[in-house]
């Protein structure tokens, strides 16, 4: 048989095959290409921040950066009773259920990209995430240099230096203990300074 024979005998197997018409769609369904298309939502502006600071929370185991009097921005946050302490980054802008996104940050001569959920706390959907307190990573917030942190579709944050959020990450990374010694350093010396 040669092999042209073979070729057309293999093309009628496989067109005999194809014939089952069971399988075939019985009618083509049409469908709008808006309905096809995923609902995107158009990106936020990034926010005014030439008045923002940090501020150190009421209980002193965050710090955030936001307006005078508005919500803040962004928040880190220390998780001291873990081991090692961990630091939370919060990102308060929209988030929806289910999302995940890197966020990165550069400053202080560091880019470092953080991953973080949509997170539900405190009422509102935001971006969470969470790493060692000893990360290298966080060496961009230990500077005193301006800072940028992107969030896809959510803007840039303008920080401006602060030595703030340096000296919060060190006392998160001694598990509190800084911020006592510091105290006890200060008493002593204002014991030493009556005294004399």
């Amino acid at each position: 048989m040669s092999a042209r024979v073979l070729f057309c005998l293999s093309l009628s197997f496989t067109v005999a095959a194809c014939d089952g018409s069971a399988d075939a769609p019985v009618q083509g369904q049409r469908i709008a290409l808006e309905d096809a298309r995923g609902k995107v939502r158009a990106p936020l502006a990034s926010p005014d921040t030439k008045d923002a600071a940090w501020t150190v929370a009421s209980n002193g185991q965050a710090v955030q950066f936001g307006n005078p009097g508005a919500p803040p921005f962004l928040t880190l946050s220390c998780r001291i009773k873990e081991n090692p302490p961990r630091i939370r980054i919060i990102r308060h802008t929209q988030a929806r259920p289910g999302e995940k996104a890197l966020f990165p940050v550069l400053g202080n001569g560091t880019i470092a990209r953080f991953k973080v959920d949509a997170t539900l706390a405190d009422n509102e959907w935001r971006w969470e995430g969470a790493v060692p307190a000893d990360d290298p990573l966080l060496e961009v917030f230990t500077g005193a240099r301006e800072i940028e942190a992107t969030l896809p579709g959510a803007g840039t944050l303008a920080i401006g230096g602060s030595r703030i959020p340096g000296e919060f990450i060190g006392w998160c990374r001694a598990g509190g203990v800084v911020r006592e010694a510091v105290v006890e350093e200060q008493q002593a010396e204002a014991a030493e300074g009556a005294a004399e």
